[in-house]
């Protein structure tokens, strides 16, 4: 079965949680200063601490019945940064490899997809392309996921438009079923403003391959229960196409939450009642954790999408 049937067969899929700041706190792993999380596969004692994290997220899955997708820590690992870094872009396929080797030996149905980020910053949009220049900026990796045999692409917390047409298009041209997911704000727009409603419009008539969906990650339910309420997003296009959330922990904004000290973090019932409530806005189907997520935090989810599975 692929992404697609995984997609179009079932009505939730559980994604995983935090990765980045459970290996900081958990397990004091050192990321590299240019290409993250992406060069934790080359040492043993980190790729231990990923396959804890992965199955501990790949049990609920399992014992909620429910499909599982995750995918590779590489947000930065673009061509500018690989090479700067001093890895090769064999490093894509080496994390492709180890995140499906990682969900195969559990043996349920789930999916790995390849991680990719824009240029600049995801929480003020400094240093972002536009959309010529994301469109050959993001080629590089999104061919390098194609060839590595990824199940789809995931671009996460992308905050301007122009550069997530930029990689809508490069993702598309690949073949591979890829997923825009943006960095929201309470006002229901983008970091540049542009509205959500607006984004997904544009992208969606801009690409030849549309996205299989939209997203928003690194977002508290609270806040996009708040942005997807605004009335140019209460339409048809956000219902239709706005289907999933990666959920921080807390609703704190952006510029207090990044490089924040301490874990800002939510008690795990209300969490997870919280996030499947924005189902009253939108049809969503993918439900995964970010930013002060754990293990108790996505079996709150889960057990909230059970109770609604048994009850339609």
């Amino acid at each position: 079965m692929s992404f697609i049937d995984c997609f179009e067969n079932n009505r939730f899929i559980l994604m995983e949680g935090a990765l980045g700041e459970r290996l900081k706190r958990e397990f004091c792993v050192a990321f590299d200063e240019d290409v993250a999380m992406a060069g934790l596969v080359y040492r043993q004692r980190s790729r231990s601490a990923l396959k804890k994290l992965w199955n501990g997220y790949l049990d609920i899955a399992k014992e909620s019945g429910l499909p599982f997708i995750a995918t590779t820590p590489t947000r930065r690992a673009n061509r500018e940064r690989i090479e700067r870094s001093g890895f090769t872009e064999r490093i894509i396929k080496d994390n492709v490899s180890f995140l499906k080797s990682v969900l195969a030996a559990k043996g349920i149905e789930s999916y790995a997809g390849g991680l990719m980020g824009c240029r600049g910053d995801a929480y003020t949009g400094e240093g972002c392309l536009n959309e010529s220049d994301a469109y050959e900026f993001h080629r590089y990796a999104a061919e390098l996921f194609r060839d590595a045999d990824a199940d789809f692409i995931f671009a996460g917390i992308m905050p301007t438009l122009p550069e997530a047409k930029g990689l809508a298009r490069a993702a598309g041209d690949t073949g591979l079923p890829y997923i825009i997911s943006f960095t929201v704000k309470r006002d229901g727009r983008l970091i540049d403003g542009t509205a959500v409603s607006e984004a997904i419009e544009a992208i969606d008539c801009c690409v030849k391959n549309k996205p299989v969906c939209y997203m928003a990650n690194c977002v508290h339910p609270e806040v996009l229960y708040e942005a997807l309420s605004q009335p140019f997003n209460r339409n048809e296009t956000v219902k239709r196409r706005f289907l999933g959330i990666q959920a921080n922990t807390s609703p704190l904004p952006y510029e207090e939450l990044d490089n924040a000290p301490d874990l800002k973090c939510s008690e795990p019932e209300s969490f997870g009642e919280e996030t499947v409530k924005l189902l009253d806005l939108a049809d969503f189907k993918i439900f995964g954790g970010c930013c002060g997520t754990d293990d108790r935090h996505m079996r709150s989810i889960a057990r909230n999408l059970e109770v609604l599975k048994q009850n339609t």
